[in-house]
């Protein structure tokens, strides 16, 4: 079917970070950062006109260095973070900041794609979030759904967690955890939970996920080994408070109930190498993303257990009581798990995938030769899961 078809768009530099632009509801826009050792980096703002299937994009200037991480603020469509490298007495490090995009970059004209390219605009630096004492950033979340103005930084084994103040031109650490025990203690990924008012983190560091308390900084689970090599991504179902999708080195993507951290409830393996990036359709919890070196993109539909097993919304508390109404639930069987679709359009290994903030059914990907790719969830499948 016509509309069912990729878009693709070409970066001409190498890239690995992507966000889906987080406060922005009405058009479908994507930010992705740039990793060039020779030039100035970049961030391209792709805006994807779904009536006319094109992209129309925009560019701004991140002097700073190569970008290995960026996120858009969840209340101000002009506010991001990146964390980036830069060379300070020899050595490499990476540092992460706040920025603002310049007000007049929407008024740039789209009406030629090169417009912008030829003298973009540069990003407004905000404030750095000083990490001189934390080490290298691997990345900076936003609280869900916050107004905001609280970060989390994981860098090396330090998560700090700062406020930002109305401007959002100074930062300051609110409180801090260090990871201790043996082995390679170096965070390399982690997500806020949007459950429990927002007083929950998921690290990963190594083989192992550790969810935190943020308002004591303490150590609440802990999965030892939840894969067999290093874990890559992590995220949040957006429905089930206690369920959490992970992907790693092993090539798996594997589901928790971090009630029980002794086993996953559900483990994927349809990737042939590392897998990079994990994500849940914000609206529809069975569609799951991911993405990973062996250069595809797979979308999986894990009904099973997602928060509408037999199609339609099931409280937890219901499969538990005993009452006769519900025991025709209890008779049938859960819809069966299944791969609705694997994406081949990129040749290079896939770091990153988002599904837009605008519509739950687009999804972009990014490959490091620099290939965002846009996709649509198949159009029946789409339909069935409405009706």
């Amino acid at each position: 079917m016509e509309d069912d078809a990729p878009v693709i768009y070409g970066l001409e530099f190498q890239a690995r970070a992507l966000t889906a632009q987080t406060a922005e509801t009405d058009v479908i826009r994507f930010l992705v950062g740039t990793q060039s050792l020779k030039f100035d980096n970049q961030i391209h703002i792709i805006d994807f006109d779904d009536e006319n299937n094109i992209i129309n994009k925009s560019v701004l200037l991140h002097a700073a260095g190569e970008i290995w991480h960026i996120s858009a603020s969840p209340a101000d469509k002009s506010v991001l973070t990146t964390c980036y490298n830069k060379t300070s007495e020899s050595r490499v490090v990476t540092c992460a900041a706040v920025w603002r995009m310049p007000p007049e970059w929407e008024s740039g004209s789209h009406e030629s794609p090169d417009d912008s390219s030829n003298n973009p605009q540069t990003l407004e630096l905000l404030c750095h979030l000083d990490n001189t004492a934390h080490g290298n950033m691997a990345c900076v979340l936003w609280e869900p759904m916050g107004d905001g103005r609280r970060l989390i930084s994981l860098a090396d084994n330090h998560a700090v967690l700062w406020d930002l103040q109305e401007s959002s031109t100074k930062a300051t650490v609110s409180s801090s955890a260090t990871l201790e025990g043996k082995g390679q203690l170096k965070f390399t990924s982690g997500k806020w939970s949007p459950h429990h008012n927002c007083t929950q983190l998921a690290t990963a560091n190594d083989t192992a996920i550790r969810g935190w308390d943020l308002r004591s900084m303490s150590q609440i689970y802990c999965i030892e080994n939840a894969h067999g090599q290093l874990v890559r991504d992590l995220d949040f179902n957006p429905n089930k408070q206690y369920y959490l999708a992970s992907c790693g080195d092993d090539c798996k993507v594997k589901f928790w109930d971090v009630r029980n951290v002794n086993e996953p409830v559900k483990s994927l393996e349809e990737h042939s190498h590392w897998v990079w990036s994990v994500r849940y359709n914000q609206s529809h919890d069975q569609l799951l993303l991911t993405g990973s070196s062996d250069s595809r993109v797979i979308l999986s539909n894990m009904v099973s257990i997602s928060s509408e097993p037999f199609g339609h919304l099931v409280d937890d508390d219901d499969l538990s009581d005993g009452e006769d109404c519900h025991q025709e639930e209890k008779n049938r069987e859960p819809l069966q798990d299944s791969i609705i679709a694997t994406y081949e359009e990129h040749e290079d290994s896939v770091y990153a995938l988002e599904w837009s903030s605008a519509d739950p059914w687009l999804f972009a990907s990014l490959s490091y030769d620099g290939r965002l790719v846009i996709n649509r969830v198949p159009r029946a499948l789409k339909y069935r899961i409405l009706l």
